[in-house]
């Protein structure tokens, strides 16, 4: 079956098993093989509302100790790299397969040859039989997976293979690159990560003036590490990703201005990303900030703070961290400039 049409039945499964999983008696584990609990993330579906996708049980994420917040939001590659659109996993047991191609075949839709071809393939022995069944206890059906926020992409299509055969504590065949791996692992945890506004604080507030040198910091208790954990408890693997911040670009907004330092690179220090205005610090440079030097007349400069990331990740297998492409977030908020009045006498 054309890898389009694949995706489309999976989702029309997918939908269905949703609403059984929705029922009042189907709060369960649907992990191939019973294992895991309904209480973690998965990929392709989760427990927002109370419903849990039956079609999960490859991809576990821990967000415990990832960014939160109405404004956090997810770091975009400092490269064009980007976390994989798509990728193989465990998905069926022998009777689930079963249970998912059957009702296709008998509809009909996708053409005689094409069943006929699957019902060689995975019941006559060419190269499987009846669904593998007398080894149900010896591995799983595996089968693609699209990235959440990836449907549509082009790269999601990459993942045309036929559904294959893993036996447990085997690898998965050489010829398919996009089988799950630690490092996969933590290039779809990459794109979990979420980290939180970059609304940097400002001295003077709500309105500064021409040439006075404007404060600028982050608020330390927000920019710290976070993480996120990828799993798939069927195979025992995991990866952790994990973003640290380390410096803040400043733009103010208009050519007529200046920035401090010089390149408008400020860089985390002591923990923190510039210094919070205090008293007696008025003839001070400011170590991350701005000076206008023209009024925004009836309008408002538009400050951008673009924060970046680095980002490595430690997983099953890996000794040490290993370094993943760094990330960026940034924000747009307004900044008023006004004219000094100065009256003469």
């Amino acid at each position: 079956m054309p890898a389009v049409a694949r995706i489309s039945v999976g989702a029309a499964f997918v939908a269905a098993l949703t609403v059984l999983a929705s029922s009042p008696i189907a709060h369960a584990d649907f992990v191939p093989g019973g294992k895991g609990t309904g209480s973690e993330t998965q990929v392709d579906g989760g427990q927002g509302n109370g419903t849990i996708s039956a079609s999960v049980g490859a991809v576990v994420f821990d967000r415990s100790k990832n960014g939160s917040g109405q404004k956090a939001g997810p770091v975009t590659s400092a490269t064009t790299w980007t976390p994989p659109a798509c990728y193989y996993a465990p998905k069926y047991t022998p009777e689930q397969l079963q249970k998912y191609l059957e009702p296709i075949w008998e509809a009909g839709s996708t053409g005689y040859e094409w069943d006929a071809e699957q019902r060689d393939r995975y019941v006559e022995g060419h190269p499987y039989k009846d669904f593998n069944k007398d080894k149900a206890d010896e591995g799983y059906w595996w089968d693609s997976y699209v990235t959440p926020g990836r449907i549509g992409d082009p790269g999601a299509l990459d993942c045309d293979e036929p559904i294959f055969w893993v036996d447990t504590n085997d690898d998965p065949p050489a010829n398919i690159p996009q089988a799950i791996t630690p490092e996969m692992l933590a290039q779809l945890a990459y794109a979990e990560i979420r980290v939180p506004s970059t609304e940097v604080d400002l001295a003077p507030d709500g309105a500064t003036k021409v040439n006075l040198p404007t404060w600028m910091w982050l608020d330390g208790a927000n920019f710290k590490p976070v993480s996120v954990t990828a799993s798939v408890p069927l195979l025992g693997i995991q990866a952790t990703t994990t973003a640290e911040p380390v410096s803040v670009r400043i733009e103010p907004g208009t050519p007529d201005a200046e920035t401090y330092p010089a390149s408008g690179v400020c860089e985390i220090r002591n923990g923190r990303i510039g210094e919070p205005y205090a008293k007696g610090k008025a003839n001070r440079t400011p170590p991350c900030g701005v000076k206008y030097l023209r009024s925004s007349g009836d309008d408002a400069y538009q400050l951008q703070a673009t924060v970046t990331w680095r980002i490595h990740w430690t997983g099953t297998g890996v000794a040490g961290e290993r370094r993943l492409p760094d990330g960026t977030f940034g924000g747009e908020q307004d900044v008023v400039v006004q004219e000094i009045q100065a009256v003469n006498r």
